[in-house]
This record gives C-alpha cells, structure tokens and sequence, in this order.
C-alpha cells in the first residue's frame, strides 16, 4: 500500500535541519519519514488492514497499483467529493478524498481514494490510497459528513434532492436558466426556493393545473401548477416542470420553484391542459 505526505517537508524557523511538518500547531513535526511513519504507524495499519478486507478480490491487482500513482495529485488537488470521518479511529479526523477517473475502455468504473490528514484544510498526510473499479467498495468511504461535492458547488439554489437540475443535468440546468432570466426581480429569492421545496410532492399529487406543451427540440414538457399562501397570506405558486415519455405516460422532474410572480406562472399555462389523472410520475433521469 502507497503512503506518503501530501505536502512537501519543509524547514522550521532558526533550524539547518529539514523537518517534515505536518501540524505544526499540534507539534506533529519530524526528523524523518521514518519518524514519521512509526507515529501514524497504528493508524496506517488498522486502515490498510480494513481495506484488504473489504475489496473484492476481482479489483485491481496490488501489484498493479503503481500504475495509477499518478492520480493522487489530481484527486488532492480536484476532488469529487470529501467525506469527514470521526468514527473510523476514536479521538482522530479522517477525511476520504473521492474522483472517479476516466478509464482505458471508458466503460468500467475507476476511482481513486485517498485518507487524509487536512492541516488547515489543506492534505497534509496521506494515511492510504489506493486505485478501485468498485461502486461498492468506494460507497464504503462515503461515511460521516460530506463536506464537499463538487457537482453541488456548481449547482444553482433551486436544485432540489431527487430532481434533474440537482443531478446536473444541461437540459434541466438551460430551462431553469431561461426562466430566471424573465423572473421579477421582487419574485421570491433564488437562495429561499428550497425553504419551499416540500411542497413540490403536493403540487404534484394534488394540482391546480397541469399542462403538457412541446418544445422546439420535440420535447414534451408537462408543467404541475398549484396555488397556496406563502408566511405574508401572499398567494403564490408552486410550479413543477417534467419531462414526459410518451410511451409510458411517466414524467421525470427536471425542477421546481415557488413563484409569487403570475406573469411567470402564466408562461407555464400553455400547449394542452391536463387532468390529474392523465400522468403518472417518476424519478429524475
């Protein structure tokens, strides 16, 4: 198993010696790699041991390991997902660093993982890491808080857990782009639309309104309409858009937003209105 420090040894203030400074403010600074290794000794080993014991025995080979070295820089630097780990070893923060890589046949899987030490947010050592084609073997690391997604920082306020717009899709991400182009700027504020997310299963279940239209792509849009009254007794919408299939009459939610703007909501009243009971519905795509 690979180990080594994630950032290079550095020299301490009035010294000729190089020490290897990990945490300074925790007096974790070393002599040597030796001294180094043999104070993350029983850390390293009860992870690695873990390890072994979880990964298939079909994963990539230890001894091909070296192949993938390289992607530690790249993980460290650009990470997909960063999961904070308190329970692993009592009394010590590990942090999982997560990237999923393209591979050479562009079909299986391929991760690598890292557990870390963060110095002030920064990977300072490296405890492990290890190159993985295993869904379930990486799902093992996602443990704790995740304190970072990188798909999450780049989505927009309104995605919502369950919807297109929050798996990242473009299509979802240009429609709801277009609509707050064309939004009132006294309409209810992007960062509070998922103050009012938990109405979106209602609007769909029990409608006002529901319209299906047609964009220019051949797309079949069905929009759910429902009223209510916000914290001010200010009548508002709900407006959830889907996309149809056509041959099984399902719907997969692209997003959702709340709306006290009735220009806005009358953009979404056209092509054919709807019963209720003419759709059924089902998770995003």
């Amino acid at each position: 198993m690979s180990k080594q420090s994630a950032k290079k040894p550095s020299k301490l203030p009035d010294s000729d010696i190089e020490k290897i400074v990990i945490d300074e403010s925790k007096d974790l600074v070393f002599d040597s790699e030796e001294d180094l290794y043999h104070h993350f000794y029983k850390e390293i080993t009860k992870l690695e041991k873990e390890f072994f014991d979880q990964r298939a025995d079909d994963d990539i080979a230890e001894k091909d390991f070296d192949q993938y070295e390289d992607n530690l820089n790249a993980l460290l630097e650009n990470p997909d997902e960063i999961w904070k780990d308190s329970e692993t070893l009592k009394g010590i923060e590990l942090n999982a660093y997560i990237k999923k890589f393209k591979s050479e046949d562009n079909e299986t899987p391929l991760y690598h993982v890292a557990i870390v030490y963060l110095t002030d947010k920064i990977p300072s050592f490296v405890y492990l890491h290890f190159p993985t084609k295993s869904d379930v073997l990486v799902a093992k690391y996602r443990r704790g808080e995740k304190t970072y997604d990188r798909i999450e920082e780049n989505i927009p306020f309104g995605a919502i857990d369950g919807d297109a717009l929050h798996e990242g899709d473009d299509f979802a991400h240009g429609l709801y782009a277009a609509m707050m182009k064309v939004r009132s700027e006294s309409d209810i504020k992007e960062e509070d639309f998922r103050k009012y997310g938990h109405l979106r299963e209602e609007s769909i279940e029990q409608p006002d309104e529901i319209w299906r239209s047609n964009d220019s792509m051949g797309n079949v849009l069905v929009s759910f309409i429902k009223e209510f009254s916000d914290e001010g007794d200010r009548t508002m919408h709900y407006v959830v858009v889907t996309l149809e299939d056509m041959p099984t009459n399902s719907h997969a939610l692209l997003f959702s937003f709340p709306t006290a703007d009735e220009a806005l909501v009358g953009r979404y009243r056209h092509g054919e209105n709807l019963q209720a009971e003419e759709v059924t519905q089902e998770a995003s795509h």
